[in-house]
């Protein structure tokens, strides 16, 4: 496995790209959600999509806290309900957090990594992490979901140190 490079915003074109459909899962696909899973661990992420580590794919892979890491081929979203305000960052806008909404409850459906039909039903920090990582997919970031003024922030040094583990 290898830890591969984060795209940051607003250096790296793919990240504002709608990714391509995966259509068959392969030894490169594997490869691709181990080393994914192994820079988003390292990283400190939740989740983490195909086009932040440069590859135009609809893969993500997602770790809640205290749980086993997952990857999803192909999310759609298809279902979506109920409002929560989240504080959230991403990987590849690193040193900033926003607050924005989200739906509370949503429902995804993809192919896990072993081509099996899964679907998810989300509540709360899955919820968000889930639609976070899709967006990518879209070419969407959190930042373009922020409405209104001041909801975009600047982290403390001390702040990014904890986050990223770097002075």
């Amino acid at each position: 496995m290898a830890i591969l490079q984060i795209c940051h915003f607003p250096y790296d074109p793919v990240l504002k790209q709608h990714a391509k459909r995966v259509p068959g899962i392969d030894s490169s696909i594997q490869r691709l959600i181990d080393n994914m899973i192994e820079t988003m661990q390292q990283a400190k992420g939740v989740g983490l999509a195909a086009p932040q580590v440069g590859v135009s794919l609809r893969v993500i892979v997602l770790q809640m806290p205290g749980q086993e890491p997952f990857a999803l081929i192909n999310p759609e979203i298809v279902k979506k309900s109920g409002e929560q305000e989240v504080n959230e960052g991403c990987l590849s806008v690193p040193g900033y957090y926003g607050e924005l909404k989200r739906p509370a409850n949503i429902t995804v459906k993809g192919k896990d990594r072993n081509s099996k039909e899964t679907r998810i039903k989300a509540e709360g920090l899955l919820a968000e992490a889930l639609e976070h990582e899709i967006d990518h997919l879209n070419g969407t970031l959190y930042i373009d979901r922020i409405q209104g003024e001041g909801k975009l922030y600047k982290m403390e040094a001390s702040e990014t140190s904890e986050i990223t583990g770097k002075e």
